[in-house]
């Protein structure tokens, strides 16, 4: 299974300590250049700068074939990059939170996971508690409406009963 991933994913779940789940869920997973320097800049909290200096052997970085896609929108380069590799590779996801990005990467035929997808996806999977998670990621910069919140909650707590 080819996964790309664009920054946000992997800011959020190393910021909340779930970054884990993605080698538990997908095995690989691929970022392009942009993304891996992203993760680098001078704001991003210590604890993502750390994370990334030495990544895990399941994450690999690559550079992405920029000629592979033109975006019909403005897109920043990691977006742009993490489309292009995806494309490239033939990825079965892209994993991005950016509205913009995502409808680009639907655009052109990509599935996109974001990550309360994939947060519920690991919860589902018994790799996490969802409600801890997502208190988590409240506490970060990550950028969600309570009534998404919410919704994902509810829908967690449905399959739960339906396993019971």
């Amino acid at each position: 299974m080819i996964i790309v991933s664009n920054t946000t994913p992997f800011r959020y779940l190393i910021e909340i300590e779930a970054i884990e789940i993605l080698t538990a869920l997908f095995g690989q997973v691929i970022i392009p250049s942009a993304v891996a320097e992203e993760l680098q800049h001078p704001k991003t909290p210590t604890k993502i700068k750390t994370w990334i200096q030495a990544p895990p052997g399941w994450v690999e970085i690559r550079q992405a074939d920029l000629s592979l896609f033109t975006p019909l929108r403005s897109l920043g380069r990691g977006e742009t990059e993490a489309i292009s590799l995806a494309l490239e590779l033939k990825a079965e996801a892209i994993l991005m939170d950016e509205r913009t990005g995502s409808r680009e990467a639907m655009r052109v035929g990509l599935l996109v996971l974001p990550t309360l997808t994939i947060l519920e996806t690991a919860s589902a999977k018994g790799l996490l508690d969802l409600p801890e998670a997502i208190d988590r990621l409240s506490k970060t910069s990550f950028r969600a409406s309570p009534k998404l919140l919410r919704e994902v909650l509810e829908r967690a707590c449905q399959v739960n009963k339906l396993k019971e």
